[in-house]
Formats: structure tokens, C-alpha cells, sequence
């Protein structure tokens, strides 16, 4: 079988080929002259030092724009890859040069901390200066129907590998690059590493960072916290969110008094914590409340590890305060030893602090809404994967500080790049559902640390007691009667589209009777295919669907003890004074990953057009073109702002650059302003 020929051949000259990621890059440029962040950037971040050759801090800032957005493992690789194309790379800014990584790492060695914060605020004005989501951008709603946008604090650390050198009298001291950077610090590892720790902001619900502080070793943790609550206030007030229902949500590292009494010093936000103070498992009214029965039981879905909850309210973590909410979450000790919690007569114990209201989260919600914090982990993995702003690109505090800055903002433009590429609406995802809350049970009251003393039993007031409930009639349309929506163990009715309806009143009528009025979800009823059979409006109607069911009172003897009770009305035990809880917890965000991959997959498999334009020739008339200096320059004169910046900025009379991005769509291009190419 003869194949057809296939002729290879050589060329001997040099065809470079286009980075896959010089597309993403024209584009990020092209977004930052337009919205002026390139201007800002050269009149408000500003340092000077000597022998800094032509560049400026925007060149810098260029270089490192481009080496987040690469990929590239280290600076060298990416100089590397950018050398043929460095001209058009600097074009894409409005520089000429592109500075070496050598001159890179003296000018992030030398940087200042002045500099460092003015390009911090230059980034948080620019997350809320627009946002492609919507307003509100998420949140979970609570059981009284509140919104809390939720922010998530968390540190991480990243070691610094040094090799083992012989430590002698006859031998010099040794000098360490990592010095300045970073400190002995505990990695779980080994301890005689070295580390950095990075505080990170999260927005929980759009997966926008906020901002970062880092610190050598371990980190000053309660100066962060008050650094990252000062950023969050200044992003509600941006985004006219009211900050009492703003919620942190911190890792365990502050889970303790100190950081407490800090973040709750003054009015701020709410806050949810893993506690680490289990000697407050000793305070007699903890110990008191461990000895009745628990609030609720949960079991998760997949180790089926069964967690009694304890809802202790107003627990002073020290004798002169703060005074917050406490929940214990209990279980029993298993063949391997827990990795978290406080084991006491055979019961693991986990700590959990509060400050949000018992009536708006119960015990579950509280327990389901910090463990649903996962999420963060699951963002900070994706970022190690696309950009990894944990590495080593500078020995001294400042200049990694600047390098992380930039690869947040980067992460925020790809969020907001993607999001106009394939715009997505928020999801709801109901977390009354994922908790599996079961009712507690008072006949087996979970062990507690010390042997329950004998009580005198406390007096009962007598149930009351509800028939089935009755429904309302069929309408004269013939549509689906309330009979036809089936009750839910949970206390909600699901529809014949199986779609939820939640309680949203709760009347007692004259007669003893109780009314509840369900209604369903507004986005349910849209879409839904028997929107006409179920509406009497049919589409004309812009109000979801509401049944009501009447329960009435039974008498004591209506029934034997040896007979089950009816079917109950949900019911929760509220204070008189407090509202009581009628909605489920629900959780709004957008999707993490598909945002971002769509955006970057589509721009590494397109093909990028780099064209240079003539070359603009001036002639000087009536002599040869000399290099003429000024009397500024000969004398050594300081030069002004302007006349530094200048020094490295493209000429007019250069080459016009033409890019062509192949494979975006219209609407992308319309939203940021970008010729559109038409087709021949």
C-alpha cells in the first residue's frame, strides 16, 4: 500500500511564533489605557531612585502585567518568550523598552512601601468602580428573609526551600537571600523552614479578591484583621451594602478572644469563626446547657459523621468581654483521632463563634454556612493552578507585595472578561436542604464533660395540637387546587413541576385555627411549562403562585397517647419579641470556574495578528539629524515627573501597531469599546 508523499522541509531563517497569551495580554492592555488605569497608575504610583536607567514604575508594573498573564514558571522564561515580540509588547502600554529582569529585580528590591499602598488603593477602587455582576452581587439569605453579603479572611503560606550550611566559628555568617521576606515560621512540615504568610480577602459570592497583606513568618494576624476590615467597610460603603449585615467569615486562626475584642471594639461586621477556647467548655453555663437535650442534629451526606448542636447564647470568651454566640457541634470519638476539636469523656467537641441573631440562623445554618466556606480553598487552588501569585518573584517585603497586587488584579479582569464573554445569571442554592437537620431527640441527650447531676424535671405546658390541613378549594379556572400540592417533612409544599413553595405567613385565626400562606419562587413560575394550568392569569401575571392551608385546633382528647399526632405545621420556638423565622437559608453566587476557563481557553486557541505600520521618518531641515542635548541634561539638572515618564514612552513618530483578536464575539467588543472587523 503506497502512501501519498508528504515533503518536510527546512528553513533556515527565524519565524518566531506568537505566544498563545499575547491575545489576552493585547486585550488587558487595551481595557487599561481605555478605562485609565495606565494613567493613573503613572501620576499616582510614583518612586524614585537612583540609577533606575530610562524606565519608570510603569514599566515594571507592564512587565509584570504580562508575566501574570503568561504563565510563564519564573521571569526569566517569560523575557524569554517575549524577546522577539518585546517591541510589540511594550507597544500594546505606549512604552518602547522592555526593562531586563536583572533591572526587574533591582527596581522590586529597592521599592518603598509608599508606593506599594498607592497602587493597593488604585486596585480597590477600581473592583468597585464597575462590576459586571449584579446588584446585590449575592448573599445568603437568612430565615427572616435578610440579605448578608459574605467575605471570607484567610491566610496563606508559602515556604522558602533553603539548603543546610555549616554553621562554625572559622566560618563567615551566612547570608540568606529570604532574609528580609520571610521568618521561621511552622508549615506542619519541618521546623526550620523559613515562610511568608499571605492574608487574602475573598468576596464569597463573585469570587473577587479584595485585597492582600503579607507578612514574614507567621504573620501579624490580629494587625490584618483590622487591615481587612477597614478594606471591607470601604467596599460596602462603595457599594451602598450596609455593614451590619455584612459577614466575615475567618479561619480558625482568630478564633480566640483576642481578634474578637479587636473586630468588635466598634460597630462593624457580622462575624462566623471556628473557636479555639475550649476551656470555655468549663464555664458553668455551658456546662449546664450540654446536659439538656441539643437544639438539632445533622449528618453529612457523605462521611455520616452525626453532629449534636449546642446553641449557647451570650458566652463571654473573657471576664471583661467580648460577649458573642458559641455553638458546639458534638459527636462520638471514632478509631482515628479527630484532626479538629477538643475530646472530653469520649465526645469530640468543635467550636464555632457568632455574632449573626439565633432567630435568623439556627445552630445547623450556622455549623452548614462556615463548613460551606470550602469554597475558598477551592479558589485558592484554581489561583495556584492559572497564576500561583505565591511565587518567588522578589526577596524584599515590597516587591512581593506589589507582584501579589497585580496577580489579584488580573484575577478580577478575567472574572469580569469572562462574564462579559458569556454573561451568567446567579444561582440559588437552598442550604435548609444540605444541612439534613433532624429533630433532636430528648431521650438521649448527648454526653456531656462532666457526670449530669440530678435535676428536678423542669414543668411542661401542654402541646398544641393541629389537625391535617385543609386546602382551598379549586378555582373556577380549573387550574391545580391547593390538594394537589403534596407538604414536605422540611414545612415546604412542593408543586407538580416539583418545584418548592416556602411558609411566608403564619395568621391565628378568631376560632383557634392557624392559616399558613405558602408561595413559590418568582424565577420557579417564569419558566415553568404549566405556568398556564397553575395561574389563573397564565403569563400575563407577574406574581408566583401562593396557596393557603388552614390547620385546625385540636382538643387534648382528641387522640390516645398510644395514637401518633397528626401532621404538624413547621414550627420554630422564637421569643416573643423576635420576628419569627419563615424563609429558607439561600445562597447566591456565580459559577468559579466556567467564568474564568471560558475566557482563557477561547484566547489560548485563537490566532493573534501582529502588523507594523511604515515607519514615520521627520526630517530636520537644513541640517543632519544631530543628538542635541539640553542644558537640563548637561548640567545633571532633576528631571520633572512628566519628563522621567517621557523618557521611555513610545514616540508619535514609531510605527503604528494593528492587532487582530481572532474569535471574540460582537458583544464583548461592544462592551469595551473594540474595533470590530468585518467580514470580507
Amino acid at each position: 500500500m503506497t502512501h501519498p508523499p508528504v515533503h518536510v522541509q527546512i528553513a533556515p531563517t527565524s519565524v518566531p511564533s506568537t505566544p498563545s497569551w499575547l491575545g489576552e495580554v493585547a486585550v488587558v492592555a487595551y481595557v487599561f489605557t481605555q478605562l485609565g488605569l495606565l494613567k493613573a497608575i503613572e501620576e499616582r504610583v510614583r518612586f524614585a531612585r537612583a540609577r533606575m536607567g530610562n524606565y519608570e514604575v510603569i514599566d515594571f508594573l507592564v512587565m509584570l502585567i504580562g508575566y501574570a498573564v503568561s504563565g510563564e514558571p519564573t521571569i526569566l522564561a517569560f523575557s524569554e518568550r517575549v524577546a522577539p515580540f518585546a517591541e510589540a509588547f511594550m507597544a500594546l502600554f505606549g512604552r518602547a523598552n522592555l526593562p531586563h529582569p536583572a533591572t526587574l529585580s533591582r527596581f522590586l528590591a529597592a521599592l518603598d512601601q509608599p508606593a506599594v499602598e498607592a497602587l493597593r488603593t488604585l486596585f480597590e477602587e477600581d473592583l468597585v468602580a464597575r462590576s459586571p455582576f449584579g446588584s446585590p452581587p449575592g448573599g445568603v439569605w437568612d430565615r427572616l428573609g435578610n440579605h448578608w453579603t459574605v467575605m471570607d479572611v484567610d491566610g496563606t503560606r508559602q515556604v522558602a526551600r533553603q539548603r543546610a550550611l555549616p554553621q562554625a566559628p572559622e566560618l563567615p555568617a551566612s547570608h540568606r537571600r529570604f532574609d528580609a521576606v520571610c521568618a521561621p515560621g511552622y508549615q506542619g512540615r519541618k521546623r526550620g523552614e523559613v515562610v511568608r504568610t499571605r492574608t487574602t480577602i475573598l468576596q464569597a459570592h463573585t469570587h473577587q479578591w479584595l485585597g492582600t497583606f503579607g507578612n514574614a513568618g507567621n504573620g501579624d494576624y490580629r494587625g490584618e484583621l483590622l487591615r481587612a476590615r477597614e478594606v471591607v467597610t470601604a467596599y460596602a460603603a462603595a457599594l451602598n451594602l450596609p455593614l451590619s449585615h455584612v459577614l466575615l467569615r475567618l479561619d480558625g486562626l482568630y478564633g480566640n478572644a483576642a481578634p474578637f475584642a479587636d473586630l468588635l471594639a466598634r460597630q462593624g461586621p457580622g462575624v462566623v469563626v471556628r473557636g479555639k477556647d475550649y476551656h470555655l467548655l468549663d464555664l458553668p453555663a455551658v456546662q449546664a446547657r450540654l446536659r439538656q437535650p441539643p437544639d438539632q442534629q445533622t449528618r453529612h451526606p457523605e462521611s455520616g459523621t452525626c453532629r449534636a448542636l449546642f446553641d449557647c447564647l451570650n458566652i463571654a470568651l473573657t471576664a471583661t468581654g467580648p460577649v458573642v454566640r458559641m455553638v458546639l457541634a458534638a459527636y462520638p470519638v471514632s478509631a482515628s483521632p479527630p484532626p479538629i476539636g477538643e475530646t472530653r469523656n469520649g465526645m469530640v467537641y468543635e467550636q464555632f463563634f457568632t455574632t449573626v441573631p439565633p432567630n435568623a440562623f439556627t445552630p445547623a445554618d450556622v455549623l452548614d454556612l462556615y463548613l460551606h466556606r470550602g469554597s475558598f480553598e477551592t479558589v485558592l487552588a484554581d489561583e495556584d493552578l492559572e497564576q500561583n501569585p505565591d511565587r518567588w518573584v522578589s526577596h524584599t517585603p515590597c516587591g512581593q507585595e506589589v507582584w501579589q497586587i497585580v496577580s489579584q488584579w488580573l484575577w478580577n479582569m478575567r472574572l469580569e472578561f469572562g462574564q462579559h464573554l458569556s454573561p451568567t445569571t446567579m444561582r440559588l442554592t437552598d442550604l435548609s436542604y444540605s444541612q439534613m437537620s433532624e429533630p433532636a431527640q430528648a431521650t438521649e441527650p448527648a454526653q456531656a464533660t462532666e457526670p449530669a447531676q440530678t435535676t428536678e424535671p423542669a414543668q411542661t405546658t401542654e402541646p398544641v395540637l393541629y389537625g391535617p390541613p385543609e386546602w382551598a378549594r379549586r378555582s373556577y379556572t380549573k387550574g391545580f387546587a391547593g390538594a394537589d400540592f403534596s407538604l414536605q417533612p422540611d414545612g415546604t409544599l412542593r408543586c407538580p413541576a416539583d418545584r418548592p413553595l416556602y411558609a411566608q405567613e403564619r395568621r391565628l385565626e378568631p376560632n383557634g385555627s392557624l392559616r399558613v400562606l405558602y408561595a413559590a419562587r418568582l424565577c420557579h413560575c417564569r419558566p415553568c411549562p404549566l405556568r398556564v394550568q397553575c395561574q389563573e392569569s397564565g403569563t400575563t401575571t407577574i406574581k408566583p403562585r401562593r396557596v393557603s392551608a388552614v390547620f385546625r385546633r385540636l382538643s387534648p382528647t382528641a387522640f390516645s397517647p398510644d395514637t401518633p399526632a397528626p401532621d404538624q405545621p413547621p414550627h420554630e420556638e422564637h421569643a416573643p419579641d423576635e420576628p419569627a423565622p419563615s424563609h429558607p437559608v439561600l445562597w447566591g453566587d456565580w459559577l468559579r470556574c466556567q467564568i474564568r476557563r471560558r475566557w482563557f481557553h477561547l484566547l489560548r486557541m485563537q490566532t493573534v495578528l501582529l502588523a507594523f505600520g511604515p515607519v514615520q521618518h521627520v526630517a530636520i531641515v537644513g541640517s543632519e539629524p544631530q543628538d542635541v542635548q539640553t542644558r537640563a541634561h548637561r548640567a545633571h539638572w532633576r528631571l520633572s515627573w512628566s519628563q522621567r515618564l517621557a523618557r521611555n514612552a513610545r514616540p508619535p513618530t514609531a510605527s503604528p501597531l494593528e492587532v487582530t483578536i481572532h474569535g471574540l464575539p460582537v458583544a464583548f467588543a461592544q462592551s469595551f469599546d473594540f474595533d470590530v472587523l468585518t467580514a470580507a
